[in-house]
């Protein structure tokens, strides 16, 4: 999903809540293990030119941040499940009654599928999609208990973290964390793709034939490849991250250097890392610097997130 090529589903206004703060401590219902990133000065934006215009990625500036802990994998089906299990959560795309579905992950019939976007037609509006039915009515949890959960808008997200005792990233945090302590770097690893694959993205010829090099056609497990500098996997590619900043595309020329945390207000949030459907055909989005964002109700098959505490 480079950019704003989720479908933006119409429904709740995003909430006020200040998801740049702490909930109150749930001791023992996040399970997940932990990345420790110190607290230090790094330097945030595209140092190397590779982004992509209009999505805001400089000024370079340097922000200074807090230590925390983040979560090392994005949130599994496993542990979302055990939230739902705990609180009966309803996600947006249940109460909705659609989600946002790749066309070569339908899992559908055909008369499910309720929309198609002419602007970004590899993505179907598909009725009964959810996070517990990722691909379509169809599809299943089966054996994606260690895969991220997808499907989840940030509404959702944030409803998972307050339950959990956590936070989502600041947009800062989450890019300090991807760079793993590798200053300025283009991805998680260094500067070069190096031979074969380093992360889950898309081969072939988007959007129509995936030639599967790194054996998966949508999110592969949460332990796939290898973690950057500070225990992080798959910061880049897979699924699209959450972030708890609103989006800005001029935020970094007015950024406060102690610990950002975006701008005041705005109509979207801020998403990270790209996903499985990122190809430089198309969407070059799996860096450290990248951006997106959507709305604060849209979800997709290719959008998830992660959480951190401040240590």
């Amino acid at each position: 999903m480079g950019g704003h090529d989720a479908e933006a589903h119409p429904g709740a206004p995003a909430s006020h809540h200040d998801a740049a703060h702490s909930a109150p401590g749930a001791q023992g219902r996040h399970d997940l293990d932990q990345a420790l990133v110190p607290a230090q000065v790094f330097s945030m934006g595209d140092a190397d030119g590779a982004g992509n215009a209009g999505d805001g990625e400089t000024p370079v500036h340097e922000v200074r941040l807090d230590a925390f802990s983040i979560d090392a994998t994005t949130v599994t089906n496993a542990a979302f499940a055990r939230f739902v299990a705990e609180t009966g959560h309803r996600t947006e795309s249940e109460l909705l009654g659609y989600s946002a579905v790749f066309h070569l992950a339908l899992r559908a019939d055909l008369d499910d599928v309720v929309g198609q976007p002419p602007q970004t037609p590899w993505w179907l509006g598909v009725r009964g999609a959810d996070w517990a039915h990722p691909a379509g009515p169809r599809s299943s949890l089966d054996g994606l208990a260690e895969h991220p959960v997808v499907q989840v808008s940030w509404n959702d997200a944030l409803a998972y973290c307050e339950w959990a005792g956590r936070r989502l990233p600041t947009e800062a945090e989450w890019e300090c964390a991807s760079r793993g302590g590798l200053a300025g770097r283009r991805y998680p690893w260094g500067d070069e793709w190096q031979e074969g694959q380093r992360c889950n993205i898309w081969q072939g010829r988007f959007p129509a034939v995936n030639t599967l090099d790194d054996g998966w056609l949508t999110t592969a497990p949460v332990r796939e490849f290898t973690p950057n500098g500070y225990g992080l996997w798959q910061s880049v590619g897979n699924v699209w991250e959450w972030c708890a900043d609103w989006w800005a595309e001029d935020y970094y020329a007015r950024s406060p250097a102690d610990n950002p945390t975006g701008p005041a207000t705005g109509e979207q949030r801020s998403m990270r890392g790209g996903s499985y459907l990122c190809h430089d055909s198309y969407c070059n989005r799996y860096r450290n610097s990248a951006r997106a964002s959507n709305t604060a109700d849209s979800a997709a098959g290719n959008v998830g997130f992660r959480t951190v505490a401040l240590t």
